[in-house]
């Protein structure tokens, strides 16, 4: 399983999680193990990868044995960014489906490891219990616990969560005692250290600034990461593949930001448009800048007269923007966003690297498997108002920079034109690959191709709006 460069995809046999679908025999899973379309193709997708391969189709396969100990720490990280849809559609496309998150975790349960955490940190406004109720996560942990005899805990990573999704909701802060997390401190060498910028400009959507910029200033960057990730002996990235706004791809490298316990340790854009040296729009406006500087007094602010009327001046200036013809984009979700994919990965590198007293080793710290799913896959305005795109895959590997630059190609876009794909693999410290796109291989059901020979199944996915034209394979 040792080899970055190699990427497998499996057929899922349907494009719906509820089938139709035929269901495989798995004899290595005990009685009463859940199948459905899921667990086939995860089964097919190790299948595939030659795992175990001589055992394959008996009692004592064991395709993740060589990574799991019995006195094994795992994490599961799904992608759990919000309770619904925003636009309108189910979460099928929106979230990482229990069902895969299930199938990954009992093939993990068979080598008994010390504990399995199923954990996240989705936005502040994500109903959590309603959820996890909605996926049946309780159950899933529930028969892991039971059909396997392994501990199995779901967690939310947030220490902030907000009561709704606008300005003004009620904010409940500190609801995990710091000692669950390791704050890691990249100083000079974060990727946001490393281009042209402001003391104050970092924001977060809906986030007091200032919080922000005591975390990321010249020479501090910050990050506060669960303390159950960074203690892992292996990490699982289970990601859905969707578009976004703002990285323009969401898989396996943008999926990591769900590690971070606080979303002030996370710059998503620099405020300003890009004539001024911002990122969070192209050119200029000062309807547009207007509204950002009222939405900085909303946030700064608690619940009050002050807060609403700056929250309400915004959305007038914003209003008025785009009726003028300037398109509604306040919060970096365009191409030219330049901040957010350093913030990604610098996270990727915490977590390849990370210690437990948060320094960065020379070595990779923890062994980290991302399985995709994009049995449905999500296109448009992701990551929370994704519309469904079926695509019935599943993808696997051991390198994420890897993997998303063949995610990427199936999707119908170029990595080449998206920053947080191509950055991966750049040349700098605590690098996340040290080979060069070309060597990237794709094992299919019964071939080995170049990754650039891949093309999407179908029609492309269609990209967010502040994407189209400018990341498009050509």
């Amino acid at each position: 399983m040792g080899d970055e460069e190699l990427v497998v995809i499996a057929d899922s046999g349907s494009t719906a999680y509820d089938g139709p679908f035929e269901l495989e025999e798995a004899p290595e899973l005990p009685a009463g193990a859940t199948g459905n379309v899921a667990q086939t193709a995860v089964r097919r997708l190790f299948r595939n990868w030659g795992l175990d391969q001589d055992r394959f189709g008996t009692r004592e396969w064991n395709p993740v044995g060589d990574l799991v100990g019995q006195q094994a720490n795992v994490v599961l990280k799904p992608n759990w960014v919000l309770h619904y849809n925003q636009s309108g559609s189910s979460l099928d496309c929106l979230i990482t489906h229990p069902s895969a998150i299930e199938a990954v975790a009992q093939y993990v349960a068979l080598n008994h490891p010390t504990r399995i955490t199923i954990g996240d940190a989705p936005i502040q406004g994500c109903d959590f219990a309603s959820l996890i109720d909605s996926c049946g996560m309780e159950q899933i942990a529930a028969n892991l616990r039971e059909r396997f005899g392994v501990p199995c805990e779901i967690v939310d990573f947030r220490r902030t969560v907000l009561d709704g999704m606008a300005i003004g909701a009620n904010r409940i802060e500190n609801r995990r005692n710091e000692s669950h997390y390791v704050l890691f401190d990249l100083r000079g060498q974060s990727l946001l250290e490393k281009f042209d910028w402001e003391p104050g400009q970092f924001r977060v959507t809906m986030y007091n600034p200032d919080y922000l910029n005591r975390t990321h200033s010249r020479g501090r960057h910050q990050y506060l990461i669960a303390r159950e990730v960074i203690e892992a002996d292996l990490v699982l990235n289970l990601p859905k593949l969707k578009t976004h706004m703002k990285a323009g791809i969401t898989g396996a490298l943008k999926n990591l930001v769900g590690i971070n316990g606080n979303k002030e340790y996370l710059p998503h854009h620099r405020k300003g448009g890009s004539k001024s040296g911002g990122d969070c729009y192209e050119g200029g406006s000062w309807l547009k800048l207007g509204a950002e500087n009222m939405s900085d007094v909303a946030n700064r602010h608690s619940e009050g007269v002050v807060q609403t009327v700056a929250a309400r001046s915004s959305q007038i200036l914003l209003r008025t923007a785009a009726v003028l013809g300037r398109d509604p984009n306040l919060e970096g979700a365009w191409y030219g966003n330049d901040t957010v994919w350093r913030m990604c990965l610098d996270l990727q590198r915490v977590l390849r690297y990370g210690r437990r007293d948060g320094s960065l080793s020379a070595n990779p710290q923890r062994t980290v498997v991302s399985i995709t799913d994009a049995i449905v896959a999500g296109e448009g305005e992701g990551p929370l108002a994704n519309t469904p795109k079926p695509y019935g895959i599943v993808t696997g590997g051991l390198n994420t920079a890897a993997i998303e630059w063949v995610h990427a190609r199936l999707m119908g876009f170029d990595p080449q034109r998206i920053p947080i794909v191509r950055e991966a693999f750049g040349a700098f410290t605590f690098p996340l690959a040290q080979f060069d796109p070309s060597d990237i291989r794709v094992r299919l059901e019964s071939a080995t191709i170049p990754a650039a020979d891949i093309l999407p199944r179908g029609t492309p996915f269609v990209p967010p709006r502040g994407w189209r034209g400018h990341c498009e394979l050509l």
